[in-house]
């Protein structure tokens, strides 16, 4: 999953909004399907030696005979065909995450993973080169404008807005809005399954992506050979408090270890100094209307502060950067550049919305339940008080999407086999406790990575990458208990080269 930015809508520019209508294939052998037409990408060298295609599947698996969608596949064959086991199907997660994009633009098996599975990354329905889910660039705008609740009329501005936005992105995309939860997912990852030719799946899964794996083994526990997890959803979070309690306490410890480093170490522009403290100055004086962006020089509010600049607390590489970024803020200074960690650009196609609430069916009643929210998480994270994740709980109120995929503990029928979770212990976004109860309710098999970021496997640690390439290729899962030490330092900034090429920014 990915933070909410709040920017998103002054970013915005028509020029980048293409419009089309669903189509809807009518049914055909296709739906059922048996073998995949592999060909060259569009717009990619073919040097890359990446491979696309796409499958017809239903679009409403209770109404096969209602048409089909497309799902778009991109491949990278093993580097040692001749001593190749077979295919790795894997989703960099999302919701919206394209996993043909990743494949193009990176391999993430390493060592004799990488030589001897081919690997399928896939587009989940609604994205990308997939059959899309649309929304017109005002209805989008719109509700990305509406400014955090205040007040019961600004909590009523948001139910509008995303009464309007559901309204739009259903009119434009037909019945497919309403059939984009992971349940139909589940079943599109079998139709890919049987159509790459192989008896059994081998999946890699990324954030959002756990999900699609966790269900998947849920439903067809018998067609799984091989299963990694990496940075796992809790599907069995019972309310919206267990939800923003958990997303906000990850950071509130990872901003405390940036706090006892800053205040013991001399390169720290709060050397010496007590960063708690000052940072509940700062977050008076953004309540206040008294704090400055320090790039910009514009007002500051305390969920700017939060969302744009404490959230670089999850990142000790960016510890040194936002020392000074929050000495600036103190001091009234202007800093030159720009913030270390980028906002995002602006998205038309939105399978997020429509995913997110048929997944996870958040409620909030009012206002006021907002609000007790939002003190319960200050008592209970007393520094950081918020993250960008807790958006997600407002994005389906007034939405009016059935909410269809009901949360409850995954029940993993014994027949599967052994699958393997990995969990970083300060990943801010799919935390580690989420990691620990899916494996837990899973009886999974756990790498424990003991640094920072969402989400490990592929080139970073080679612990991890270790256990997980004997996963695949010989089926041996880790040892027990298996923990991989932190590689995450503070002030080392090209680290995060390394990092931006792993689906960090994803749920």
């Amino acid at each position: 999953m990915r933070p909410l930015t709040r920017t998103l809508a002054a970013a915005a520019s028509a020029a980048a909004l293409t419009l089309t209508f669903l189509a809807v294939n009518p049914l055909s052998a296709s739906a059922h399907p048996r073998g995949i037409d592999w060909g060259p990408c569009p717009d990619v060298d073919p040097a890359e030696g990446v491979e696309c295609a796409q499958i017809d599947v239903p679009l409403d698996y209770s109404r096969p005979w209602r048409g089909t969608i497309e799902i778009g596949l991109a491949k990278r064959e093993a580097t040692n065909p001749d001593e190749k086991i077979g295919t790795v199907l894997m989703d960099p997660g999302g919701p919206g995450g394209s996993g043909v994009d990743t494949i193009i633009n990176w391999n993430p098996l390493t060592g004799e993973a990488a030589e001897r599975f081919d690997i399928v990354g896939f587009d989940p329905r609604g994205i990308n080169t997939s059959t899309q889910v649309l929304c017109g660039e005002d209805a989008l705008l719109d509700m990305l404008s509406v400014p955090f609740p205040t007040d019961q009329a600004g909590f009523e501005a948001r139910e509008d807005a995303n009464e309007a936005l559901t309204e739009d992105c259903r009119d434009r995309t037909g019945r497919l809005f309403d059939h984009v939860s992971n349940l139909e997912t589940v079943e599109d990852i079998e139709r890919i399954r049987r159509a790459l030719g192989e008896g059994r799946l081998n999946y890699l899964g990324y954030s959002y992506g756990t999900i699609m794996g966790q269900q998947y083994a849920e439903e067809y526990p018998r067609h799984i050979r091989t299963m990694v997890l990496d940075g796992n959803m809790d599907h069995s979070l019972e309310s919206t408090w267990d939800f923003m309690r958990t997303e906000t306490a990850a950071v509130e410890e990872n901003f405390v270890s940036f706090a006892e480093w800053c205040e013991s170490a001399p390169e720290c522009a709060l050397y010496g100094e007590d960063v708690e403290t000052v940072y509940a100055e700062l977050k008076a004086k953004a309540r206040a209307g008294e704090l400055t962006d320090p790039y910009e020089g514009l007002p500051l509010d305390f969920i700017g502060l939060a969302e744009n600049f404490t959230f670089t607390a999850n990142y000790p590489q960016g510890w040194t950067a936002l020392a000074e970024e929050y000495a600036a803020m103190r001091d009234g200074v202007l800093l030159p550049g720009a913030r270390l960690l980028q906002e995002e650009e602006p998205e038309y196609e939105y399978l997020y919305y429509p995913a997110w609430c048929q997944d996870w069916g958040w409620e909030i009643e009012d206002y006021d339940e907002l609000a007790t929210l939002v003190a319960d998480l200050a008592e209970d994270s007393p520094n950081v008080e918020w993250t960008p994740y807790n958006q997600h709980a407002l994005t389906c109120i007034g939405s009016d999407i059935d909410y269809t995929n009901e949360r409850e503990e995954l029940d993993v029928p014994r027949s599967a086999p052994p699958i393997v979770f990995i969990g970083n212990e300060h990943d801010p976004a799919t935390v580690y406790p989420w990691t620990l109860a899916s494996s837990e309710q899973a009886d999974g098999h756990l790498i424990t990575y003991e640094g920072y970021f969402h989400t490990i496997y592929g080139g970073y640690s080679t612990c991890v990458d270790d256990a997980v390439n004997a996963y695949y290729t010989d089926r041996t899962v880790p040892e027990e208990g298996l923990s991989c030490p932190n590689l995450d330092f503070p002030g080392d900034v090209a680290a995060l080269d390394a990092r931006s090429r792993m689906p960090n920014g994803a749920f």
